[in-house]
């Protein structure tokens, strides 16, 4: 009986499928398990059967005992660093050892069959993944992401919640401190706490503007990440109705998890990076699949039939908040076109998902469905940045092999290593990422079973953390809207002449064209949209609006496109409530219009200042 100083692995030779495995096993295990066909082997072991080496794979250990099939190859991958679970799973948990024992013979009785399923799925050759490159790209993203935001909130923010704006930060804050204790700290976590004045919020967006052009670069990039988050959840927080937006909790989601996902090197050197933690990866993914799932689902949910008669695409384009130009000429396609689009839309939302958790062909696949998706998105209306933040997720289902042709060289010379962390950090990681996957869970079961049937101390323990927004609901469109309303805001001297306000992107006058305004979220036109949708008793933040028109507030005027009034302001403001629809192709060349409009009443009554 022959003893090796390590174990031996022995394979088929001429079996193509063993090949490709037995490769990437040899990429897992390094230099701790060797491997040979044994064509060139048998006959130093004749202790075992030549047939049995043509059955299954053979694991001759150092004492010359013999391992065969699963068993062989779970104990040949525990020799791995950080794969002894794969074994214990095998030994301890139930069943394991017979489901894997089974499908490995069924495998062995169909190698050729399985060598074409692993040359459609992986390709003819497996190597380890790593993503170094895929998070550099991920954090320029990002980066990118924050800068978008905090940039366009920095042009807006003063008008929006300012001292003088429509809804001022200290009125709001102290409104939560004459109710809550101490505990409005932790309900409402924002620095505006600390100060709450103009030039702290320009601070907040114009230093996280700042600090996203570092992140970008590379510079400190965890420390960065802190700060980034911290900035934006407290603008969050102060920004009040007019950050309400799914895509803004979907920036802290993600700034929350790229805390854990940067280098910690303070200057940038790729070369020096190890390849980032794959459970850290996986929540990521983990967070692709909630967005993309739950945007589906909460359609099919939602009981709106135009999601279920496929019929909503055929008046989305002109019903949206702020449409693009091609909005306007994808209106006009045939109803099939839209029924079709619509059922494309729905096998992605609720396909690609599913997908993530294939192999790495399949990730491929889902990751360019998804980009596609998102480009349509951005083509056909403005949705901030959105469509870019969801593009960023999908990177991260790439690996590194995918990405280095595409990027510059002097990046291909990053490393491939493992990550190696120590001890206390993953175990951290391991902390983390149970809580998250917590915390998804609870996601999932409240859109399942809306709260019904989970146990209450779990509910608990869920809203004590949601404040920090660190896993949330998602489902863009739950309830499609039709008719498109729109309010004109006027202003008047003597309650007789009206003059109409102009928004800078909304739609107002119908001889001017939908604009391209992404990335750049204008937070008022956006809210203007939501407003038409009830009644200015449901929203008083439109009526402190008018007040400040009335008053001739320059900061809350800088938000609109026109002042009819520049000299004084009017008398009187008042609100009228208009249906649009897009012109067809005959009315647009008669008219030279883009949209028509019907009034359909008063949506504000004269309202003045008292004397």
């Amino acid at each position: 009986m022959a003893k090796h100083k390590k174990p031996l692995m022995v394979y088929d030779g001429d079996c193509n499928f063993c090949r490709i495995w037995i490769d990437y096993w040899k990429q897992l295990t390094g230099g701790t398990v060797e491997y040979a066909p044994y064509q060139e082997v048998a006959d130093r072991h004749p202790e075992i059967p030549r047939q049995q080496f043509t059955k299954a794979v053979q694991l001759i250990r150092e004492d010359g005992s013999v391992l065969s099939g699963a068993r062989a190859v779970f104990e040949s991958l525990a020799t791995a660093p950080r794969k002894r679970w794969v074994l214990w799973a095998f030994k301890y948990i139930p069943g394991v050892a017979q489901i894997t024992e089974l499908c490995y013979r069924f495998i062995a009785r169909n190698r050729n069959a399985a060598y074409k399923v692993t040359r459609l799925l992986w390709g003819t050759h497996i190597d380890v993944p790593s993503h170094v490159l895929t998070r550099w790209v991920f954090l320029r993203l990002i980066g990118l992401v924050y800068l978008i935001a905090f940039a366009s909130l920095g042009v807006q923010i003063i008008g929006l919640v300012g001292k003088e704006g429509i809804l001022p930060i200290e009125q709001y804050l102290q409104l939560i401190r004459n109710n809550l204790g101490t505990e409005r700290y932790w309900q409402f976590p924002t620095l505006a706490w600390l100060n709450a004045s103009d030039g702290f919020l320009q601070f907040l967006c114009w230093g996280g503007a700042a600090l996203s052009v570092l992140l970008i670069v590379g510079v400190a990039q965890r420390v960065v990440a802190v700060l980034l988050w911290m900035f934006y959840l407290s603008l969050f927080y102060a920004g009040q109705t007019f950050l309400s937006f799914q895509w803004d909790i979907l920036l802290l989601e993600t700034g929350f998890l790229a805390i854990f996902f940067t280098p910690a090197q303070i200057l940038p050197r790729i070369s020096q990076e190890s390849s980032p933690s794959l459970v850290i990866i996986w929540l990521f993914r983990l967070l692709l699949v909630r967005l993309m799932f739950f945007s589906g689902l909460v359609k099919l949910t939602s009981g709106d039939p135009s999601w279920w008669n496929l019929t909503a695409l055929t008046f989305h384009y002109e019903t949206q908040p702020i449409p693009t130009p091609l909005s306007w000429y994808i209106h006009q396609l045939p109803e099939w076109m839209h029924i079709a689009s619509c059922a494309i839309m729905f096998v992605i939302e609720l396909g690609s998902p599913l997908l993530i958790f294939l192999p790495r062909r399949l990730r491929f696949l889902s990751s360019g469905a998804i980009v596609f998706l998102m480009v349509l998105i951005m083509m056909s209306g403005n949705y901030t940045f959105f469509n870019l933040l969801a593009i960023a997720l999908c990177v991260l289902l790439l690996d590194d092999a995918a990405v280095r042709n595409v990027l510059p060289k002097r990046l291909s010379a990053a490393s491939t290593a493992p990550c190696v962390l120590p001890r206390f950090v993953r175990v951290g990681i391991v902390v983390l990422a149970s809580f998250i996957i917590f915390l998804n869970i609870v996601r999932w079961s409240e859109v399942v079973f809306e709260r019904q049937g989970i146990p209450k101390p779990i509910q608990t323990v869920a809203r004590l953390f949601t404040p920090l927004l660190i896993v949330n609901h998602y489902g863009l469109f739950r309830v499609m809207t039709n008719p498109r309303h729109e309010i004109s805001v006027e202003g008047s001297n003597d309650g007789t002449m009206w003059l109409e306000y102009e928004f800078k992107y909304k739609p107002g006058d119908v001889e001017h064209a939908p604009p391209w305004v992404e990335p750049h979220q204008p937070r008022l036109d956006w809210q203007m949209w939501f407003a038409a949708l009830g009644s200015y008793q449901r929203n008083p933040w439109f009526v402190n609006l008018c007040v400040r028109l009335l008053e001739g507030e320059p900061a809350v005027l800088d938000l609109l496109e026109k002042n009819p009034f520049p000299d004084k302001p009017p008398r009187y403001i008042s609100a009228q409530l208009y249906e649009y629809h897009f012109t067809n192709g005959s009315e647009h060349k008669a008219i030279a219009g883009w949209w028509k409009r019907e009034l359909k009443g008063l949506y504000l009554p004269p309202i003045s200042l008292k004397e």
